[in-house]
């Protein structure tokens, strides 16, 4: 079920965050194996970046592009793919990211957790073979996907960053835990922290923005923008744009999806 925190008055939090001059930034909320609205989603961008004229482009993806929706292994993909277009784009390590990689170090335990937070739907992008699967042991999973792993997306994901700093704005996964400098976060709270941050409505000293927690629209608030509409069961995917003190916000949706598939 959806959720949206009611607002609280911000205290002493300073207004007027900015991108530097000559740099324009689009922020990626949570994919969870939505390739159908990923792919929209950047054909989206494509088109708003080239009508508002030239700026050096930053494509930030929030984490979390795969586990519960279908096509995780298409999203890895296309990810990838993104830095022939746009050189400079970035991918945040996120919660479901660090699991996966953990799961294919072979461990069962960690498969099991794995597979029980939307890690199964990950498993079947890339065995293709749900019969085989159903008929397969915990065991069976934890030594086999690993060989299905392509070794460059094991590397793309590995290679992910924590925190990205551009002008007044930071961006993380999650979130930071509240009076503790960016540089000494700690990765659980940048991968996995929710009400600490959530509710805090203080200074961060930049404009947080961030995935993880789902709301039903984009949740802007005086010290930070989450942008997780829950693509995997919305069937909505945001973007944050930003540029000099401007922000806007894109939106791919599953119903004009399913019409360029027939198109």
């Amino acid at each position: 079920m959806f959720w949206k925190r009611k607002s609280k008055p911000a205290e002493a939090v300073r207004s007027g965050f900015s991108i530097p001059e000559g740099q324009r930034v689009y922020a990626i909320g949570d994919i969870h194996g939505r390739d159908d609205l990923f792919a929209q989603l950047v054909d989206m961008i494509r088109a708003d970046h080239a009508a508002r004229g030239p700026a050096k482009i930053s494509l930030i993806l929030l984490g979390d592009l795969i586990d519960r929706g279908p096509s995780s292994a298409e999203v890895i993909e296309r990810a990838m793919s993104l830095h022939t277009e746009f050189p400079d784009t970035r991918l945040l390590i996120g919660n479901h990211e660090e699991c996966f990689l953990a799961a294919l170090a072979g461990d069962v335990r960690r498969l099991r957790y794995f597979m029980r937070i939307g890690g199964d739907a990950t498993v079947r992008s890339y065995w293709k073979d749900d019969a085989d699967l159903a008929g397969a042991s915990f065991e069976e999973v934890a030594e086999r996907l690993p060989q299905m792993v392509p070794a460059e997306h094991v590397k793309f994901l590995g290679d992910g960053e924590d925190v990205i700093e551009i002008g007044d704005y930071a961006f993380v996964h999650a979130g930071i835990r509240p009076g503790v400098p960016l540089e000494k976060q700690a990765l659980a709270d940048l991968r996995w922290i929710r009400d600490e941050f959530l509710d805090d409505m203080g200074d961060h000293g930049k404009m947080i923005v961030h995935g993880h927690s789902i709301t039903n629209e984009p949740d802007e608030q005086a010290n930070r923008i989450g942008i997780d509409i829950g693509a995997f069961r919305s069937g909505a995917l945001a973007a944050l744009g930003l540029e000099g003190e401007k922000r806007w916000f894109l939106f791919s949706r599953e119903e004009a999806a399913r019409a360029d598939r027939a198109a």
